[in-house]
Order: structure tokens, then sequence, then C-alpha cells
């Protein structure tokens, strides 16, 4: 690893950044630093309202500069369930849908600790229902065309929408990506993954950070137990989409996603795992020329096509 961003991620990884306190500010930091798209790219911004006409959920699509396939991506931003938006993930959108030839829409749920689990997650599932439900909104031919898409919290919540789904006995989607997902509740030193030890302290997302992000999202310990926080605690993992788990080799929650990805093989789904070695947490970020973007982009798109 290079030493400079070594030396970068060790700062990142500061004991004194206390995410339960400083959230707000880390926000605001994130936003100001978010670059800002070229131009050249054809962003629409939609709506979708709540089951109960409480609130709006704002959805943003973006369209590849060629269409190659009429699959669409509907993705959920990471950020611990706390930070991170639309416009922090704009640019992450952009390269989506262009490196993949698919339309992307990216969902605007609700963030912690304003709007605590299971804010985010029913936001996440109502999109995901109503894009299911009224298919000429998303251009799909068929239900189960739509594919799930996440990093870390987005793709902890990708998984729990596949579970609610078909939970309540809605379509499935054909297929998931969890990019590099929090699967697990417990990211204390008693974890049951090595990783959390070895990678949770010099490389950015720390095992602090993910036990604050954790208790702003679910406070009560117990109930983080619960499958749809936890997806690696669900009791039945049957019937659930094709899934591609792309885990990062220095990454806390690295065993924890691997461990996901055998698990619901064990249940009997289909399964792939690709770890993207030499590279930390939240590289899906990185410009699209990054080694470790390029790399899990190919095989995000052997996935895709198989």
């Amino acid at each position: 690893m290079n030493p400079f961003f070594k030396l970068m991620l060790k700062l990142m990884s500061s004991p004194k950044i206390n995410m339960q306190e400083d959230y707000a500010r880390v926000r605001k930091v994130q936003q100001i630093l978010a670059p800002k798209p070229k131009k050249g790219y054809i962003i629409m911004d939609h709506k979708i309202y709540s089951e109960d006409r409480s609130h709006d959920i704002p959805v943003r699509v973006f369209y590849p500069k060629e269409r190659l396939y009429k699959e669409p991506l509907l993705f959920f931003h990471g950020g611990g369930w706390v930070i991170g938006d639309i416009e922090t993930y704009t640019n992450a959108c952009i390269n989506m849908a262009d490196l993949t030839g698919r339309t992307v829409y990216s969902v605007d749920y609700r963030l912690a600790p304003e709007h605590p689990y299971p804010a985010g997650l029913y936001d996440c599932y109502r999109v995901a229902e109503v894009l299911l439900k009224h298919l000429e909104m998303s251009g799909l031919s068929d239900e189960k065309d739509l594919i799930l898409i996440g990093d870390s919290a987005g793709g902890n919540l990708a998984a729990a929408v596949s579970l609610l789904l078909r939970d309540r006995g809605q379509a499935t989607p054909m297929k998931q990506i969890l990019l590099y997902p929090v699967t697990n509740w417990d990211h204390s030193e008693a974890s049951p993954f090595e990783s959390i030890r070895t990678n949770g302290h010099d490389y950015g997302l720390t095992a602090k950070k993910m036990e604050e992000y954790m208790a702003l999202y679910q406070p009560d310990p117990e109930l983080r137990k619960n499958g749809y926080v936890a997806p690696l605690m669900a009791e039945d993992l049957s019937n659930q989409p094709e899934t591609l788990v792309i885990t990062a080799e220095f990454d806390p929650l690295r065993d924890e996603g691997e461990a996901y990805a055998e698990a619901l093989r064990n249940a009997g789904n289909k399964v792939q795992v690709h770890r993207v070695n030499g590279i930390v947490h939240g590289f899906i970020t990185y410009p699209k020329t990054a080694e470790s973007v390029v790399e899990a982009y190919e095989v995000i798109n052997a996935f895709l096509n198989a």
C-alpha cells in the first residue's frame, strides 16, 4: 500500500472523531469535499412517496453515456446509515452507470440518528416495491430484472430489502451486488471476525466508528441482532437473489461480508465472492481509473452479464 495513502488513512482513523457526537460536522465536510460531476451526463430527479404519504423519498436516475442493457440498478449508498447522500455519491453513480451500461436509480433514504432503524430500510424497501410494481417507471419488462446494489451500509440495506421483499410475499430481484457490506451487529473486540481486530484501527473505517454507527442506527443492542439490521443473523436466508459479494483486503468488514456470502450459499442460493486485495473500505467511490475500481467493475460486469 502507498505509504502516503496509508498515513492519510491513519489520520482518518483518529479516535478523536466520535461519530455519535460529530456526525453532523462530518456530513458537512463530506458535502463540501464531494467532487462536482463533469458536464455531459443526463441526471434526472424523481420522488417516490412513502406508503403512508408522510414524506417523499428522493430518487436520482443516472443514465449511462451508452445504454447497453435494459436491466437497471437500484443503488443504496453507504455511510453507516448516518452520513452520505445522493450528492456525495453522484460521481460514483455516474461511473456505475457508464461502466455497466445500465441506468442507475440512487435512493436518498432517511438517515440516523434523526431517523433510526427502520426508517432508512423502509425507504429503500418502498422504492424497490414501487419500481417492482410499476414497471413503466423503470422500463422493466419483468419485475425480476431489477438489480439491487449497495456499498457498506447500503450493502446491508440491499441485503435487508431482499429479505423483506421475500418475507412480505413480494417479487425478489434476480440479482444483488453487496459491496463490502455490513452484515453483523457486533464490531467490538469480541467480534467473531478477525478482520475487525486486524483492520479495525488504521484503515479509515475503524471498529470504533462501526460501533458508533450501529449505536446511532439501532440504539438498542439486543435489537441489533434482528436479521434486518444484521442480515447474518437472519434465521432464514433461503430464496434470495443470485448474489455477488465484493470485499476489500484491509476492511474491518471483510470477514463478515464473506461470511454472509457463505451463509447465503449454505441456504441454497447462488453466490459469488471476490476480494479486492491491497485496498480499503469505500473504494467504489474512487476515480473510475483506480485499479481497485477497474477490478471491481470487471467482476461486476461478468456477474451481471452471465
